[in-house]
């Protein structure tokens, strides 16, 4: 919200200045944004031509001697066509900065003559788009004053960052408000319009909304014969232009200045354009608009508008209709005041993708009770400008509601912020900022002004007293001191999603923060592209959808890198997938991809990376060992975890594999991706990834200390036996590891294979894996009888499980 301080003072009697309004306005909840004083005005001088000969070198030139008051004449050379002997402008030494035309003047020579500055046009000064000659001033303006202080230009402009729930500092009517019942001046008063009228308005209003009343509660409409519609006034011009907006025609340049002045927005019709009646409904399905942007909307019913006998004239609180917009040759007006649905405006605006200063009013509420005064005013500004005959108003509601009422205990403002305010200030606060409070005591009845829908209860009156109070009033107050030890703050899924950023960060990953929303093809190749999932109002095309996994994301992040010549990189994101639109179907899931040669031992092709055993492509088993590495941060017992071959159909389905605890709970998958998958991104390289479910982890069990446990430590020395067993080719490693280890879990206490081999000696589809198990007794030494009876039942566990037999 920008306004200029002299608009400010039309409404607000005060002698303050420009650093205690800004601090003010801060200080009661209205953040001041930025403040530009005007200060690059001040270089410009009124001055006089003295002299005007035409340029020795150039048919369009003129050098000029001007009298800028400062003593001798200075030599300029131009080439505006109006640049004549005696005429009075704005001049711009060397030096200064030129708005317009964003240049830093310097002494220059056009054409073999010196020229030390300019006379500048209107546009070069930012006063208008005007730049067919230099400024013209009438014969008196004082040579050698302040340009900027005589055209106004001095005017400093204040934007203050507006929260939603203010909508009545949509205006400047509003600001001035809320400063004056800071005690910042006064509100200065604002007789009504007055005006006579001649006749009724004979076209009429039919609000055609069934049950949906609420859509449109009120309409006003008054049509004025006879004006001219021309220029709006230079001053009204001037503070347009200083908020950002380009000055049309006076009948247009009034409504924009009624919407920043008194925050109503209002319409203007060319009556002579509108055909019959107007109609407040639902558009029809397919119907559209050529609006006042110049462009075409296609509507559906849930857009309500404004139409005549043709069709739509106007989007309804959002933007009118091309058709009957005023130019010069309006002479009879319909001036349009309507209160419309918040909600509405809000879901049809973003819907149309239509933002302007009228729907930012009306999704935020305006005052329901200043439609009809609001379209006074504004009737009053066309005759004074335009000139022309009101007619009787067409009203049409609203109907008046009784004002919303508040019991407020005075005690809340004590109870909710800590602040000592007496119940004569608290009323006396609430009654200057147009609250209405009857009663006395501790308990008052508070009636709630129409411009402030948003406020409903006593917290927000409490809220109204604090910051005129002063919110700097609050004194700080150190926190109570625990004396109790702490108990843990974060919850497991908090810290597990720590524990596994960690751990991914230190195996070499880097994190990454993808896109929650992915195109709907990746999301179908990766489970997801339900209807559910798909994205109302996407910020673009190409992210349609919810994400199902991670994993497209890290894919196409890793592919960017590559095409930028980073092709070994390793990436992870600890983040949510969907796998529905409740919050069940939302997963906190660790995800990671390497790409190239960025195994844990190392990237790239040096011999050093190549001896460690780095510098070779990943695989599905640097993707498994992340995964890993992930349970095992988290604390999961990794006794209990279960790997499977196979996994969902984006992996390779020879190289992947799932993650379980038990039989039944999924804990994750890995692999190598699917080659169909990687070309339908558009992804190429050595690629492999996982994703653990990191709120599907067991919960750990509650220690009754958080201390390490004491290091237990055998006594005896453990015993190493090596077995080599010959099963068929398709047998899991995993499956033999497993066995072996439930031969006697008190006794041994690690099973690793150390190899793997195959060939014609063991048999067609045969193979021999070797494994070492080592066995750590706790109580004695082991005799060759105890060791004797381990190594055959091991034997036996393996053969039972897995069919095979022991190498001879």
């Amino acid at each position: 919200m920008k306004f200029t301080l002299s608009w400010l003072k039309d409404h607000l009697g005060t002698d303050a200045s420009l650093e205690a309004i800004c601090e003010r306005l801060t200080a009661i909840g209205l953040e001041v944004e930025d403040v530009d004083d005007k200060a690059a005005f001040k270089p410009f001088v009124i001055a006089r031509i003295l002299s005007a000969e035409k340029h020795p070198q150039a048919d369009k030139l003129k050098v000029l001697m001007v009298d800028t008051g400062a003593g001798s004449p200075v030599q300029v050379v131009c080439g505006a066509p109006n640049a004549r002997e005696g005429l009075i402008g704005a001049f711009a030494a060397p030096g200064a900065y030129v708005p317009g035309i964003d240049v830093t003047l310097g002494v220059g020579t056009i054409r073999g003559v010196e020229s030390r500055g300019m006379m500048c046009s209107e546009r070069e000064l930012q006063m208008s788009d005007n730049h067919d000659g230099i400024i013209d001033l009438p014969a008196d303006a004082p040579v050698g004053t302040s340009f900027a202080a005589y055209a106004g230009l001095d005017d400093p402009l204040i934007e203050i960052n507006l929260t939603p729930n203010r909508p009545d500092c949509t205006s400047i009517r509003g600001i001035a408000r809320d400063l004056a019942a800071s005690g910042l001046g006064t509100l200065k008063p604002q007789p009504d319009a007055k005006f006579a009228t001649a006749g009724k308005t004979p076209v009429k209003v039919t609000l055609a909304l069934g049950e949906d009343t609420h859509l449109c509660p009120g309409f006003g409409l008054r049509l004025v014969r006879g004006v001219k519609n021309g220029p709006s006034p230079q001053w009204m011009q001037k503070r347009l232009i200083a908020i950002g907006l380009r000055p049309i025609n006076a009948l247009v340049d009034i409504t924009n200045y009624m919407t920043f002045d008194q925050g109503r927005p209002m319409h203007v019709f060319d009556a002579a354009k509108v055909k019959g009646d107007l109609t407040v409904r639902r558009a029809t399905a397919g119907e559209t608009i050529l609006a006042l942007d110049q462009r075409t909307y296609t509507l559906t019913p849930n857009v309500v508008v404004i139409a005549d006998e043709n069709g739509i004239e106007s989007i309804g609180g959002i933007m009118g209709g091309e058709h009957s917009g005023c130019d010069e040759t309006t002479t009879d007006v319909l001036i349009e005041s309507a209160l419309w649905d918040p909600i509405n405006i809000a879901r049809s605006g973003r819907a149309l993708g239509i933002i302007t200063d009228a729907r930012y009013r009306f999704e935020r509420g305006v005052d329901t009770a200043y439609m009809v005064p609001g379209l006074d005013r504004t009737t009053a500004l066309v005759l004074e400008f335009c000139g022309g005959e009101a007619c009787e108003a067409e009203i049409i509601g609203p109907n008046e509601k009784p004002a919303k009422e508040i019991d407020f205990p005075l005690s809340e403002v004590k109870r909710l912020t800590g602040l000592e305010v007496s119940a004569e200030e608290s009323i006396d606060i609430l009654t200057r900022l147009g609250f209405s409070v009857e009663g006395s005591g501790e308990r008052v009845r508070v009636s709630v002004p129409t411009w402030r829908p948003d406020v409903d209860g006593k917290a927000d009156l409490v809220e109204e007293v604090m910051r005129i109070h002063g919110v700097d009033a609050i004194k700080p107050v150190p926190l109570d001191r625990d004396v109790t030890v702490n108990t843990r703050i974060l919850t497991p899924l908090q810290i597990r999603t720590r524990q596994a950023k960690r751990a991914l960060a230190a195996r070499g990953m880097l994190e990454a923060v993808t896109w929650s929303f992915i195109p709907k093809a990746q999301a179908e190749l990766f489970g997801g592209g339900s209807a559910s999932l798909a994205l109302a109002n996407p910020i673009a095309a190409d992210m349609s959808d919810m994400r199902p996994s991670l994993l497209p994301g890290l894919l196409t992040a890793a592919q960017r890198n590559a095409d930028k010549g980073f092709g070994d990189v390793a990436l992870f994101e600890v983040s949510g997938t969907y796998e529905s639109d409740q919050p069940a179907g939302q997963r906190r899931v660790a995800g990671g991809i390497r790409r190239g040669t960025a195994t844990l031992a190392g990237a790239g092709r040096a011999w050093s990376n190549a001896a460690k055993g780095g510098g070779k492509p990943v695989d599905v088993y640097d993707a498994k060992a992340d995964a890993l590495a992930v349970l095992e941060a988290c604390g999961v017992p990794m006794g209990n975890i279960q790997i499977e071959a196979g996994g969902p159909a984006w992996y390779h389905p020879g190289r992947s594999g799932t993650i379980k605890y038990g039989p039944k709970i999924t804990l994750g998958s890995f692999g190598e991706f699917h080659p169909k998958v990687l070309d339908a991104l558009d992804v190429s390289g050595a690629l492999a990834g996982f994703e653990v479910f990191v709120d599907a982890l067991p919960e750990p069990k509650r220690k009754a200390t958080r201390t390490k446990p004491p290091l237990d430590l055998s006594a005896f020395q453990a015993v190493k036996r090596d077995f080599a067993f010959v099963v068929d080719r398709h047998v899991e490693a995993g499956s033999i590891l497993k066995a072996a280890q439930t031969a006697d879990r008190k006794l041994i206490s690690g099973v690793t294979v150390f190899d793997v081999f195959e060939g014609a000696s063991l048999g067609e589809a045969k193979k021999s894996v070797a494994i070492e198990v080592v066995i750590q007794p706790a109580e004695r030494t082991l005799t060759d009888e105890d060791l004797n009876a381990l190594t055959a039942k091991i034997v036996g566990n393996v053969t039972k499980a897995t069919g095979g037999t022991l190498r001879a």
